[in-house]
């Protein structure tokens, strides 16, 4: 089997991106309109410039957006009281078209999203380059995640698998899986719920199974061959995370493929999922913060993604989302260990390619196995 296996910082080194909420805009009501000098102390934009009083900030919604708004926003605005922010939920390829709707007048200020659109957006132009000056926290971010043209900053990152319902799997005396190809198994007919490869989590799992099985995403085709045989095991694809999410809960299905974080977030939220990082390896998805070109209010922003770095809000997105660190932060010896893989079985994409070839590749699956679906 063709694998490329680097620590974790390499991959991101390599790549400059990876490829993962929905909602609706949702204002977040703070503190006063009256501009005040931002308090000593603290990590702090260099300049030391005065923060605009209006700042709009767009992510994922569910899990995401409740702790963004709930927390997050909460503790800018100890420090930073002068600044009303606003949250806009959406998945990443839904964030990035408005960005590049509004590119003549743009009324997002931060974006943050999965690297892959991160790195579509790169190449669209939508992003500000950010350096230490800007963002002086991005010290503490290894070169190794550094973002391509310094158009973003890593802010978390997790590890793609498989997931299962472990009380499922008992009552049912299912397999635990320990590959990629064991979703293949016939034992898994009825049991399996993915999505398509318009999603990163359907994509990274077909390019996986390639690498499984001999392949890449330079050779996609053995990739292909094991989702024909999965798709015959599902009654549909899914089409959005929750769904996977529901068909979980619901034990209309016991396995899927998807991220550690929402594996570990919905086992804390009471479904019986355990992860499975596979011994093939995979790729990591990291969540990046970008500076929206011709944003309307550049100082917040700033001062905003530097925040996202600091220990605290670090160790906000380990505990409640359980996602990795993006600098080097003490975690509780449980949490860290929860959040451990791994990092020598990272497998790394070339991304050059994924962007070319994914347009081919929505069209080959829509003919080879959307109609095979349930059979």
């Amino acid at each position: 089997m063709k694998k490329k296996a680097l620590s974790i910082l390499s991959v991101i080194a390599l790549t400059g991106s990876l490829l993962a909420g929905c909602g609706t805009s949702a204002p977040q009501s703070s503190a006063p309109q009256k501009s005040e000098p931002a308090p000593a102390g603290g990590n702090q934009p260099a300049a030391q410039a005065q923060l605009e009083d209006t700042l709009v900030v767009a992510g994922n919604g569910a899990t995401v957006e409740k702790l963004m708004k709930d927390h997050i926003f909460k503790k800018f605005n100890e420090k930073y009281p002068n600044v009303k922010l606003t949250y806009v939920s959406g998945v990443s390829t839904e964030i990035v078209a408005k960005v590049k709707a509004q590119k003549n007048s743009p009324q997002i200020d931060v974006t943050i999203i999965e690297g892959g659109e991160q790195e579509k957006g790169r190449q669209e132009g939508l992003w500000e380059t950010i350096t230490e000056a800007d963002v002086p926290n991005m010290a503490k971010v290894p070169a190794d995640l550094k973002i391509r043209d310094d158009s973003g900053v890593t802010v978390n990152f997790t590890p793609m698998g498989i997931s299962y319902n472990a009380e499922l799997v008992k009552e049912k005396n299912l397999p635990v899986p320990k590959s990629w190809n064991d979703l293949a198994k016939p034992e898994l007919k009825g049991y399996i719920t993915m999505t398509d490869i318009a999603s990163n989590f359907g994509r990274s799992a077909t390019i996986m199974l390639a690498y499984a099985n001999g392949g890449s995403e330079k050779n996609i085709d053995p990739g292909f061959e094991k989702l024909k045989t999965i798709a015959s095991y599902m009654p549909t694809f899914a089409k959005s995370a929750a769904q996977l999410q529901q068909n979980l809960q619901s034990k209309s299905a016991a396995y899927t493929t998807w991220t550690m974080a929402r594996s570990l977030t919905q086992k804390k939220a009471g479904l019986p999922l355990e992860f499975v990082f596979p011994e093939e390896g995979a790729n990591v998805v990291p969540n990046v913060a970008t500076l929206v070109k011709n944003a309307k209010h550049p100082e917040a922003a700033k001062a905003f993604i530097d925040f996202l770095l600091t220990e605290e809000v670090q160790t906000m997105y380990a505990a409640e989302l359980y996602y990795n660190p993006a600098v080097d932060v003490k975690l509780p010896d449980d949490l860290a260990k929860q959040l451990e893989f791994d990092r020598s079985k990272v497998v790394i994409f070339d991304y050059d390619v994924v962007g070319n070839k994914t347009a081919e590749w929505l069209d080959r699956f829509n003919r080879e196995i959307a109609p095979n679906v349930g059979k």
